[in-house]
């Protein structure tokens, strides 16, 4: 644990004493390295130090929040002074006695078993082996992350919990050129992790695949603009789910009624063959947590089952703004933060689709291989997502690789038109943001064909 029960009590007793029907005290210690390779040499190393608390209130559906990084008890008892001073209404609630200290995950904090040597070995073969695929690549970048969080949590309600959260993260981007045309490609791993498995990951692999990536994006054509059938693939495929529809299904969005899902609760929004899931309980992936930033247990939460939709992610005060049961999906970045409904690891379930059935389907159309990063309207869901690797689909084959393409719709109206779903389920790790900062998350699908999507490209 990070502070003493009783410094966290009486800084409960503090809070409730001045009139908030709900306290919480939530402590942070944050320890990160990052190793950064560049130009074929060591670039840069960096480590830092997160350390603080964040105090919350609430009065009835009124939140308060104020953090600060002095964990002394004057520090702690003055930004509970501040917090308390801001309630506009006060009152009178027993206090539930903290439980017996629960510590979840009590792992090596792992940032030391493994020198500086080795992570610059593993990265000077990330790029050895990118410049190898081909003389046209002509840059590559690669990093390794190490990040040990961990968080205690004590509440006015007896919450008494505390976790450590290791996580790795290594990437790798390769740039290739020809004739005056530049293309990138990259590859990613993330995991919950220590330094030592590192074991797990295979580094060359890491640049081979960028390399390759990018020699395939820079030889392609022009994709076609307009509205066809778009067959997406898996594993990062998910971040349209995840962007257009998830952040949707949050009461961070619901609360205030500013999401295209409210009120539709047991209605139909998809075909049945459409089930998603958002699961922090995955052994091992990115957005996996054994609590969430609030102390509640994280779950395992169907949002869609079979077209149907059957949940939101329900944070505290969400809960309390809607009557809605908590999820265990309060999320923020550190500290500073106040947290909110967030996703953990958000899927599409696998189907029962072949990969070869859906191409069949397609007359004329895309198949859209790798998606990038892109930009949604939280209130309609409205998003545009570039495809870093997409092909043309003719009479059910896939005819040629083209570049440039982007798919643009909206959450719930493509929802409304996955008419099949594959069987292989692929996760992919990245970080997510919101209003609570930026946190890991995993997202991910088998493969989805989308009767009519619209793609953007050269027309």
């Amino acid at each position: 644990m990070l502070l003493q029960d009783d410094l966290l009590s009486k800084i409960i007793e503090q809070l409730i004493g001045a009139g908030a029907d709900f306290a919480e005290v939530y402590v942070e210690d944050t320890r990160k390295r990052q190793f950064t390779y560049l130009n074929a040499r060591p670039d840069r190393a960096v480590s830092g130090h997160t350390l603080g608390a964040g105090i919350r209130i609430f009065s009835g559906t009124e939140q308060i929040y104020t953090y600060t990084n002095d964990l002394s008890e004057k520090g702690l008892r003055r930004a509970a002074e501040n917090a308390a001073a801001a309630l506009k209404s006060r009152t009178k609630i027993p206090l539930v006695p903290p439980e017996q200290a629960q510590i979840f995950n009590p792992r090596p904090e792992g940032l030391t078993t493994r020198d500086s040597d080795f992570h610059w070995q593993q990265l000077a073969l990330v790029d050895e082996t990118a410049r190898a695929v081909n003389s046209l690549v002509t840059q590559v970048q690669a990093d390794m992350t190490e990040t040990v969080k961990t968080v205690q949590i004590m509440n006015s309600e007896g919450i008494n919990r505390s976790e450590v959260r290791n996580y790795l993260s290594a990437i790798a981007f390769a740039y290739a050129e020809d004739g005056g045309e530049k293309e990138n490609g990259h590859k990613r791993t993330a995991f919950l992790g220590t330094s030592d498995d590192w074991d797990q990951v295979d580094f060359r692999d890491l640049g081979q695949g960028a390399a390759e990536q990018a020699l395939r994006i820079l030889r392609a054509e022009w994709a076609p603009a307009g509205e066809m059938p778009v067959l997406i693939d898996s594993a990062f495929g998910g971040v349209i789910f995840h962007e257009a529809c998830g952040h949707g299904l949050e009461t961070t969005s619901v609360a205030k009624n500013a999401s295209v899902f409210c009120g539709k609760l047991d209605e139909r929004i998809a075909d049945e063959c459409v089930t998603a899931i958002d699961d922090g309980t995955l052994l091992g992936d990115y957005g996996s947590l054994e609590i969430d930033d609030e102390g509640e247990p994280t779950q395992r939460t169907v949002l869609i089952e079979k077209g149907i939709l059957k949940s939101y992610l329900v944070d505290k005060i969400g809960a309390r703004k809607t009557g809605y049961k908590i999820t265990g999906s309060g999320r923020r970045q550190d500290y500073r933060f106040a947290p909110t409904s967030r996703m953990r690891n958000t899927f599409i379930a696998p189907g029962e689709s072949t990969f070869e059935e859906m191409l069949k389907d397609i007359d004329y159309g895309l198949y859209a291989k790798d998606l990038g990063g892109g930009s949604v309207m939280p209130g309609t869901g409205s998003y545009n997502f570039a495809v870093n690797e997409a092909f043309i689909v003719r009479n059910g084959k896939i005819e040629k690789q083209v570049k440039g393409a982007s798919l643009i719709g909206t959450g719930i109206e493509t929802l409304g038109r996955i008419k099949k779903v594959g069987k292989e389920l692929k996760l992919a790790a990245g970080t997510c943001g919101s209003v609570s900062g930026m946190i890991p998350v995993t997202v991910g699908q088998p493969p989805i064909l989308v009767s009519k999507l619209t793609v953007g490209g050269k027309v």
